[in-house]
C-alpha cells in the first residue's frame, strides 16, 4: 500500500534533474561584454576580428574571448573597467562604419550552452539598463500626410488636364488649390471627391481669384496619428533588435508616446543613436538637360537639385519625388541575374507601385535615381552644453536608365557589396520612422543598484524560506521536513521554468515567489491535516495516509485553479511590472501543484509504504 510504481517513480526523478540542470545557469552569473555590429556597407569578418584583436593587444587591454557569430563580433572581459577602455579604444579607432555596444553576456559553461540551458532574463529594475519616454510629433505626422496629398492631387490634376495656378499647404494646416476659374474648380472638386472620399473641400472666392480648399477629416487624422505611433514603436522594435538586446520592452504609452526599457545596455547615447537613426529611399527622375557645371557655382535651375554620387560626381535631380521608402513594403538583398552585383529587390505598396507605374511608362529611355536617405541623431558639446542636432546623409547610390515598364516589383543595384545590399534591405523593412520623436525621459539604472534590488528580493525569498520551513518542521515533524523538501525543489522548478521560457525576471516577479513560498505549503497543510483528521478517527496509519492524499486532492485542485485564473487575467490585461508578477505566480502554482502532490506522496511512499506502523510522524 501507498507505493508508487517505477516509471512515476523515475518520471518525478526527471523532473528534478531537468529542473535542477536548466535552473543551473543562474548561478554563474553575467561578464561585461562589447558587442561590435557593422552600419551600412561595413562587414565584420576573420579580418576584422583580427584586427580587433590587435587593437586590444597594443592598448594592453586582456579579454576573456573574442566570438565571430551572426555577423556580430562579441567580447567578453573579466573586469568592467577593461570594458569601458575597450569601448573607447574601440570607437577611436574604428569610426562610425560599426556600432560598438556595451552589454552583459550570461558566463554560462559551454556544456550546459550546448543543451540550451540558458539563464533567465532580468528586468530594468533587476540587470540595470536605460528607459526612454519617447514622444511622437504629431504635427509633423498630419504635414508629411498633406504633402503626400498635395503630390497625388498635383498629380491627379495634371492627368485629367484640370489647369491650376498653384498648389500647396496652407499654414494653419490643410491644402490650397487655386484655379483659374469656376469652373475648373467645380472640376477639381468633382475629381477629388469622387478619388478621395475621406478628404474634406471647399470652396473660396478671395481677391477676384478661385480658391478650392481640401482637409484632412477627423478620422483620417485619427488614423494618421494611430498609424504614426504604431509604424514607430515597429520601427523601433527592429532597432532595438539591432541592438541585440534581450527581452525589450517597447509598448505605447497614451496617445503620443512610447516606452523604451532596454535591460543590461549600459550605453544610452550610443542607444539613443541607433533608435533614432532613420533610412530610407527616394526615387527621383535624373535631369540630362541642364548644366551641372552652373549648379555647383550656386545657379540651380528651378525644379531642380543638385546630388552627390557615390564616387563624388555630382549630378542634377528632379525635386518631384515619384515613390519614397515608406511606400516600400518589403525589400530583400539579392544578386542581379544579369550582371551578377549585389542588388536589393523592391515591393510597393498599391499608391507606390501606380505612381511608379506611371513614371516609367511616361519616361521610357530615361534616367532615374535612387536617393539613399540616411539621418541619425547627434549630441555635440559646445561651450560645455549638450546640443542636440541631427546629421543626414544624402547620396544617390544608383542611376539607371529605364529599360520597361514596372510598377509594384523592381530590384536596385550600384551597391558596393553584398554585405551593403543586405544592411540596406534590412534597414528598408526596418523603415523610417513615420514621424519624429524626441526623448522626453531618459533614466539609467546602473548595474549596482540592479545588484541591489537582487540582494533585496533574494533576501526577502530566503527570510520567508526559511521561516517557513521551521513552521512546517515544527508543526508536522517529518512529514514537515517533507513538505521543506518539495517547497525547495518548487523554487528549484520555478527558475528553471523562468530559464526554460526565457521570461524577464522583475522586482514584481520576486514578489510573485515570495507569495508562492507561502502557498506552495498551503497543499501540504490540506493533506497533512487530512492525515491527522483520518488519524484521531481509528484508521490505520497506511489508511490514512491513502486517505489524505485521495480526499484532498479535490479542494487542492480547486482552490489552485481558481489563483491560476486570476493570474491569467493578470496577465492578458495586465503590463510591464503586473504581467511579471502574473508570470512567477502563474508558474509557482503548475510547480506547487506538481511538488505539493506527487513530489511529497514520492517521499512519503518511499519512507512509510509497504511498512506496518503504528504511529506516524506528524
Amino acid at each position: 500500500m501507498n507505493q508508487y510504481p517505477l516509471w512515476k517513480n523515475l518520471l518525478i526523478l526527471l523532473v528534478v534533474v531537468v529542473g535542477f540542470v536548466y535552473a543551473l545557469p543562474n548561478i554563474y552569473g553575467e561578464d561585461p561584454a562589447i558587442q561590435v555590429s557593422p552600419l551600412r556597407g561595413a562587414v565584420v569578418n576573420e579580418e576584422t576580428q583580427a584586427r580587433i584583436d590587435g587593437i586590444l593587444r597594443d592598448a594592453g587591454l586582456s579579454y576573456r574571448s573574442l566570438v565571430l557569430a551572426d555577423k556580430r563580433l562579441t567580447i567578453r572581459f573579466a573586469d568592467p573597467a577593461d570594458q569601458l577602455k575597450a569601448r573607447d579604444v574601440l570607437n577611436e579607432t574604428l569610426g562610425e562604419e560599426y556600432v560598438v555596444a556595451l552589454t552583459l553576456l550570461p558566463a554560462t559553461p559551454s556544456w550546459l550552452a550546448a543543451i540550451n540551458a540558458a539563464p533567465m532574463y532580468l528586468g530594468l529594475d533587476l540587470r540595470g539598463g536605460v528607459h526612454f519616454l519617447m514622444e511622437v510629433d504629431m504635427e509633423t505626422a498630419i504635414r508629411q500626410a498633406e504633402e503626400r496629398y498635395v503630390d497625388d492631387i498635383r498629380s491627379l490634376l495634371r492627368k485629367e488636364r484640370i489647369r491650376y495656378l498653384a498648389i500647396g499647404r496652407m499654414q494653419g494646416g490643410g491644402i490650397e488649390i487655386r484655379l483659374r476659374d469656376a469652373e475648373a474648380r467645380e472640376r477639381a472638386n468633382e475629381l477629388i471627391r469622387r478619388e478621395y472620399r475621406s478628404l474634406l473641400r471647399r470652396e473660396v472666392d478671395r481677391d477676384g481669384a478661385y480658391y478650392l480648399q481640401v482637409f484632412l477629416s477627423d478620422q483620417e487624422i485619427r488614423e494618421t496619428k494611430k498609424f504614426a505611433l504604431q509604424q514607430n514603436i515597429i520601427t523601433l522594435r527592429k532597432r532595438v533588435n539591432e541592438l541585440g538586446v534581450a527581452e525589450p520592452v517597447i509598448q505605447q504609452q497614451g496617445d503620443n508616446r512610447i516606452v523604451v526599457q532596454l535591460p543590461g545596455v549600459q550605453d544610452p547615447a550610443r542607444a539613443k543613436e541607433i533608435l533614432g537613426a532613420t533610412a530610407t529611399l527616394e526615387f527621383r527622375m535624373a535631369d540630362e538637360t541642364a548644366d551641372v557645371d552652373e549648379a555647383l557655382a550656386g545657379r540651380v535651375p528651378p525644379g531642380l537639385r543638385l546630388y552627390r554620387q557615390r564616387d563624388g560626381q555630382p549630378i542634377l535631380l528632379k525635386k518631384r519625388i515619384i515613390v519614397t521608402g515608406d511606400q516600400i513594403i518589403d525589400a530583400a538583398s539579392g544578386i542581379d541575374q544579369q550582371s551578377g552585383s549585389p542588388a536589393v529587390f523592391i515591393t510597393l505598396d498599391s499608391k507606390g507601385a501606380r505612381k511608379m507605374g506611371e513614371t516609367t511608362k511616361e519616361n521610357l529611355g530615361k534616367p532615374m535615381a535612387v536617393v539613399f536617405i540616411e539621418t541619425k541623431p547627434q549630441t555635440r558639446i559646445v561651450d560645455g552644453k549638450k546640443i542636440k542636432t541631427t546629421r543626414t546623409i544624402q547620396e544617390v547610390i544608383n542611376v539607371a536608365t529605364i529599360r520597361d515598364h514596372f510598377s509594384k516589383r523592381f530590384q536596385i543595384t550600384g551597391l558596393s557589396s553584398t554585405e551593403e545590399a543586405r544592411n540596406l534591405a534590412l534597414l528598408l523593412r526596418a523603415g523610417a520612422l513615420a514621424a519624429p520623436i524626441e526623448i522626453v525621459e531618459e533614466r539609467t539604472v546602473g548595474p549596482s543598484l540592479g545588484k541591489e534590488n537582487i540582494d533585496q528580493g533574494f533576501r526577502s525569498v530566503i527570510i520567508g524560506f526559511a521561516l517557513v520551513l521551521a513552521f512546517m518542521a515544527f508543526w508536522y515533524r517529518a512529514f514537515g521536513m517533507v513538505a521543506n523538501l518539495a517547497l525547495a525543489l518548487n523554487l528549484v522548478l520555478i527558475v528553471s521554468l523562468l530559464s526554460m521560457l526565457q521570461a524577464t525576471l522583475t522586482l514584481p516577479g520576486i514578489a510573485g515567489i515570495v507569495l508562492t513560498v507561502g502557498m506552495a505549503v498551503d497543499a501540504n497543510v490540506l493533506i497533512f491535516e487530512r492525515i491527522r483528521e483520518e488519524l484521531r478517527n481509528g484508521n490505520s496509519p497506511q489508511a490514512s495516509i491513502q486517505a489524505g492524499y485521495s480526499k484532498a486532492l479535490s479542494t487542492i485542485a480547486d482552490a489552485n485553479i481558481t489563483t491560476l485564473i486570476a493570474a491569467v487575467v493578470l496577465y492578458s490585461f495586465g503590463t510591464g511590472p503586473i504581467k511579471g508578477f502574473a508570470v512567477t505566480l502563474s508558474l509557482g502554482i503548475i510547480t506547487s501543484m506538481f511538488t505539493a502532490i506527487m513530489g511529497t506522496r514520492a517521499v512519503v511512499n518511499l519512507m512509510y509504504g509497504g511498512r506496518r506502523l503504528k504511529k506516524l510522524s506528524i
